[in-house]
């Protein structure tokens, strides 16, 4: 039944773990709806054939008989309608959160969008332009920030979509069920070749998907005219692969977030970077905030939108100084250090960093 309906509904192949639920949704939507239409009509129809107005009743005379509403129909069309409507936002709701909430073993790749076209950067240093790289089989999360316009990243075999902002990070994850092609196509007009931001997800088995990333084999052929040069912190890849690690503490260097932040948990102007990711942090304001990917890019972006508490306001926005790569490079820096103590005194319970009152502070 479900081949059935979607070749009914000219929908594309169900390539990932997600795309049977969602089509089943839609199914139950588009024949809830198609059926309550017929029914109106249906009964349209029948109310225009009983109810015709005939000679004899075209007598002013004649009065026809008031209609006495039934209250208990009324109650059920209501009642039915509103449970309909609440059962399906249940239904998109929890499906919401499936998309949106990863697996914690997912592996993640980070994709920026630029006109007109999709770079992809591995942690492990690989890194590829309008073709993305997967393991079949494995949950991917990715990690998606635009260099200039708004874009959306949409995998219709997938049946997923999110919109790609510059100066943000947002989160998607799939399992490709098995090796094969995808499309990748921009949805959000982003400029005059908006229609030919192309690119294609190619799933491998997973030998071969670590075979590629390092570099033992060549990728599949890509059908086409696109871009293949390799992208990187930079626009081009170096000589040999260099991690996000590696590439994150030469952007940080590069930036001067090392003048204030450190990575061995020493306390400094601003919060060390040692065993903050992950950790939920204490606003100025009084609440709270998990250290996250878009909370460090905000952080680098509007760095006085949500201060981290014991800290002077003193960080300089970085928003058109430095490159989605380099922020996400600097992401994967700080992920790598989450298992790093701080030495004493440089935080207390919930992140919150203690600083003497010699030492001046900073966000």
């Amino acid at each position: 039944m479900n081949e059935l309906l979607r070749r009914i509904l000219f929908l594309p192949r169900q390539a990932s773990t997600i795309a049977e639920e969602i089509d089943k949704l839609h199914y139950f939507v588009i024949i809830i709806t198609m059926g309550g239409a017929l029914l109106v009509t249906l009964i349209g129809g029948w109310f225009l054939f009983r109810y015709r107005r005939t000679a004899v009743q075209k007598d002013p005379s004649r009065r026809m008989p008031e209609a006495t509403p039934a209250i208990w129909l009324e109650a059920v069309v209501v009642v039915g309608l509103f449970g309909m409507f609440i059962l399906w936002w249940v239904i998109g709701f929890w499906q919401f959160m499936a998309i949106r909430v990863p697996p914690e073993n997912a592996l993640e790749i980070y994709v920026t969008g630029k006109q007109w076209m999709w770079k992809f950067a591995y942690p492990q240093g690989a890194n590829s332009i309008a073709t993305l790289y997967v393991p079949a089989g494995r949950p991917v999360k990715l990690i998606l920030t635009s260099r200039d316009v708004i874009h959306s990243f949409f995998v219709p075999d997938f049946r997923l979509k999110q919109d790609v902002l510059p100066g943000r990070l947002t989160t998607l994850w799939f399992e490709a069920k098995e090796p094969g092609r995808h499309d990748i196509l921009c949805t959000e007009y982003c400029g005059v070749s908006h229609s030919t931001m192309r690119g294609e997800v190619i799933a491998l088995a997973p030998e071969e998907y670590e075979r590629w990333l390092q570099g033992k084999s060549p990728a599949p052929a890509v059908a086409g005219p696109v871009d293949l040069r390799p992208s990187s912190v930079t626009d081009y890849a170096p000589p040999e692969l260099v991690s996000m690690v590696r590439q994150g503490e030469r952007a940080a260097a590069e930036h001067g977030c090392l003048r204030c932040h450190t990575l061995d948990g020493t306390p400094h102007l601003g919060p060390t970077w040692a065993g903050l990711y992950g950790t939920t942090i204490r606003l100025e304001d009084g609440g709270s905030v998990k250290v996250d990917e878009a909370y460090i890019t905000e952080s680098m972006m509007d760095p006085l939108a949500r201060i981290h508490a014991g800290y002077q306001r003193i960080m300089p926005s970085y928003l058109g100084q430095i490159r989605p790569a380099e922020t996400s490079a600097i992401i994967e820096l700080m992920k790598s250090l989450r298992d790093v103590r701080p030495k004493p005194g440089a935080q207390a319970p919930w992140g919150t960093v203690t600083v003497p009152e010699t030492r001046e502070g900073g966000q």
